[in-house]
């Protein structure tokens, strides 16, 4: 597991919901730099995408486990 999904494994839902918002914004910011012609670094965008994709994932686990551990009640 990469240190940045090691990292985000530790962190709270609240929290992880932040990043995800702000991660959003930066690829929404970044995809308009690129359309202008602008964006210096083009690596960035995939890079974010990973990011958001890291996020969503570990915050689908945790609700899939918490709807088991539901379940299992």
């Amino acid at each position: 597991m990469p240190a940045a999904a090691k990292e985000l494994h530790s962190v709270n839902d609240a929290e992880l919901d932040r990043r995800l918002t702000e991660a959003r914004e930066e690829l929404f910011n970044l995809r308009f730099q690129n359309a202008t012609g602008q964006l210096d670094n083009v690596a960035r965008l995939k890079e974010v995408r990973r990011q958001i994709a890291r996020i969503t994932t570990i915050l689908r686990e945790r609700e899939i486990a918490a709807a088991e551990s539901a379940a299992g009640e």
